[in-house]
């Protein structure tokens, strides 16, 4: 009968968000807002009789609903991109974040809710909507202006402080308080947890699914995409953080690997349909007659998300040195909020620390700002074609002469000193190897503690039992990060040594004191590394002997093994490398815009060639290689020994011994085989 009941109610779901999102759809309103309204119709406070049964189940569906959204959020994530916007997105999201959260918590305080409640309600105004926003510049073909990059790096640095937030919120909610300490702590431990989430994930998970895409079935490939997304999700959960956390972590990761855009093309429907779901159980838990007791609050906090979210992400392209125009356009795009906010408040409620009335207020609020969202965008060139006439001349010659200033100081900073840059890198790797190292000996710990209760104790006690051995294993695998920290550590002693004692300072001298720095820096940093390792293992080693029988096995396996451990890590940093620095290309994907079927054919001839063994482009995909951009010409077909591929798409991986087969004219044809040559 529970079964019977589930699909009951799931039907009701369903068919009433169907009928409702095809009128928002014909209306060219977002369908995000068809969903809630679904849930408004169908929800407990709305008809004379419940439509549904079993609301314990949708909210399960729900769940799903967030872990599918936020692996979607995570699929659209680019570390590039964010590193192509640079300081602009992290000045504007900053600001954004801390004038909202300011704005929201004094707000709440000023209508008499409580402090929880109107700590809650600062982070729910904080993040904007991904989804809507990503919409809204889609229907409006905005998506390649200029401004629309600063949002979408925006939306990617919120996405980063929204998981921090969710972090801090969890812990503010169990504890009551978070002193400096607490926080400081909490966010360590959230940076520690993702720092190895994504170094392990793009070590492993690129490579895996190569592998699996080999097999040529979708099947296959998106049943695995989807155990990473919940196993992701579920390790979140275990460590205490939320599975929104693992299944955006884990979207980023996929991201960065060549399968992304098959894996979300196969996961999309899912995702539609769970994402419908969690939409449907928002709007499930409106009440009318609270949206019209607090209709003032939620009319004011309106205005306020519109208003401070204008100012605050106007400022922060505008501080780094863009132009008013591109400033006002960003800070007009982003003014809403959206599925994050429903997951803060819905975490409030779970946790039974916020009152009823917030979750409705933020879904009405989310509901107008997404409304005006599109009417903003458009508005924002005239607005600015406004200021610009009615303005005093000497404002509008001020602000210009401030962003050509920026712009001047961001050139002259471009030339800045080849050594400080390395000294950078180098102590940002460092600090990564740490980061990773202290990921493993926390794992080790609560790996520990289970081994020395379940495991039977075939370890010898005298060089601490179970969890000694859990403890060596960790630092074994840790090795290639030390050793790599050390040389790291020794290469910036000796570049520091070299900038700042001069021949013309320290005359004679220069070799000695050269030395001596370098030995200090190298003694310090190693006793710091050492030290650290110490304090996270205290709770795993032995006193006396057996700590000095373990540090004696790792010191001689270091020795013994110091040339393939510096390999092993090499091969990783290449391995990391070469993910980071693919390049993204909508070649033959379907998105790239293509000429004319009748251009196309005109002149139009066919060609064959075959890769040869040892080949550069074996074992890349067609849009890898970029033919059609760099040439003009496509593979329309590939001959193999046992099987033929006709119009092969993007994600076709190309084999040594592969016949090719070519469309073009003659012009593009022997541009193509130069192209297969010079590769080969």
């Amino acid at each position: 009968m529970h079964g019977i009941a589930l699909l009951q109610d799931l039907s009701v779901v369903l068919l009433v968000a169907g009928v409702v999102t095809v009128v928002f759809h014909r209306f060219r309103q977002p369908v995000v807002l068809g969903y809630i309204l679904a849930g408004l119709i169908i929800g407990p406070h709305t008809p004379p009789f419940p439509l549904i049964h079993d609301k314990a189940s949708i909210d399960t569906l729900a769940e799903l609903g967030v872990i599918m959204l936020m692996f979607g959020l995570g699929l659209h994530f680019s570390l590039r991109k964010l590193a192509s916007v640079g300081a602009t997105a992290f000045v504007a999201a900053t600001l954004e974040i801390a004038l909202m959260g300011l704005l929201g918590y004094e707000v709440g305080r000023l209508f008499g809710w409580s402090a929880m409640d109107s700590l809650f309600l600062g982070a729910i105004l904080s993040i904007s909507s991904t989804t809507i926003i990503v919409k809204a510049l889609q229907e409006l073909k905005l998506t390649r202006e200029k401004f629309a990059d600063l949002i979408f790096g925006i939306l990617i640095v919120e996405d980063i402080l929204a998981i921090a937030i969710l972090a801090l919120l969890s812990t503010i909610a169990m504890t009551g308080t978070a002193g400096i300490g607490q926080i400081t702590s909490t966010l360590g431990r959230l940076g520690i947890f993702l720092a190895v989430v994504l170094v392990v994930g793009l070590l492993v998970v690129p490579p895996l699914l190569r592998y699996v895409s080999r097999f040529k079935n979708n099947e296959v490939l998106v049943i695995t995409a989807l155990g990473l997304c919940f196993g992701v999700s579920l390790l979140a959960a275990k460590l205490g953080y939320s599975v929104a956390l693992g299944a955006f972590l884990i979207g980023a990761i996929i991201a960065e690997t060549r399968e992304r855009g098959k894996i979300e093309q196969l996961i999309e429907p899912v995702r539609d349909v769970f994402s419908a779901i969690f939409f449907v159980a928002v709007g499930m838990l409106i009440d009318p007659m609270l949206l019209v007791e607090y209709a003032v609050p939620i009319l004011v906090i309106t205005v306020v998300v519109i208003v401070g979210k204008i100012i605050a992400c106007s400022a922060g392209p505008f501080l780094t040195g863009h132009d008013t125009r591109t400033s006002l356009r960003v800070g007009m795009g982003v003014s809403q909020i959206g599925e994050f906010s429903f997951i803060i408040a819905q975490l409030g409620l779970t946790l039974n620390v916020t009152g009823k009335f917030l979750y409705p207020i933020a879904v009405m609020v989310s509901a107008i700002t997404t409304l005006t969202t599109p009417y903003l965008i458009r508005s924002s060139d005239p607005l600015v074609d406004r200021f610009d006439r009615l303005a005093p001349l000497h404002l509008v010659e001020t602000l210009s002469g401030y962003t050509s200033w920026v712009k001047r100081m961001a050139g002259s900073r471009g030339g800045s000193s080849q050594v400080r840059r390395l000294l950078r890198r180098w102590l940002l790797q460092i600090g990564l190897n740490m980061a990773l190292v202290t990921g493993f000996l926390l794992a080790a710990a609560g790996v520990g503690d289970w081994a020395d209760r379940w495991m039977p104790q075939q370890v010898s006690q005298w060089i601490g039992g179970p969890k000694a051995a859990v403890w060596l294993v960790a630092l074994l695998l840790s090795l290639p990060l030390l050793i790599a920290s050390f040389r790291k550590l020794r290469a910036m002693a000796m570049l520091a040594a070299e900038a700042n004692v001069t021949h013309a300072a320290a005359g004679e001298q220069t070799a000695v004191l050269r030395s001596m720095l370098v030995h200090a820096i190298l003694i310090a940093g190693t006793a710091a590394m050492i030290g650290w390792v110490l304090v996270l293992s205290s709770t795993l080693l032995p006193p006396g002997p057996g700590a000095f029988a373990l540090a004696a096995i790792i010191f001689g396996v270091a020795v013994v093994l110091w040339r393939s451990l510096i390999k092993v890590y090499a091969k990783a940093q290449i391995s990391l490398t070469e993910t980071m620095t693919r390049e993204e290309t909508d070649e033959q994907d379907g998105h790239a815009e293509v000429a004319p079927l009748s251009t196309m054919l005109e002149g139009a001839a066919l060609d064959s060639l075959t890769i040869p063994t040892g080949s550069p482009i074996s074992g890349k995909l067609i849009r890898e290689v970029e033919l059609r951009s760099r040439t003009g010409a496509s593979i329309v077909g590939i001959q193999r020994p046992k099987a033929n591929i006709v119009n092969p798409g993007p994600d076709e991986e190309l084999r040594a011994g592969d016949r090719v087969l070519l469309l073009g004219d003659r012009k593009q044809l022997d541009a193509a085989h130069l192209l297969f040559v010079m590769s080969a």
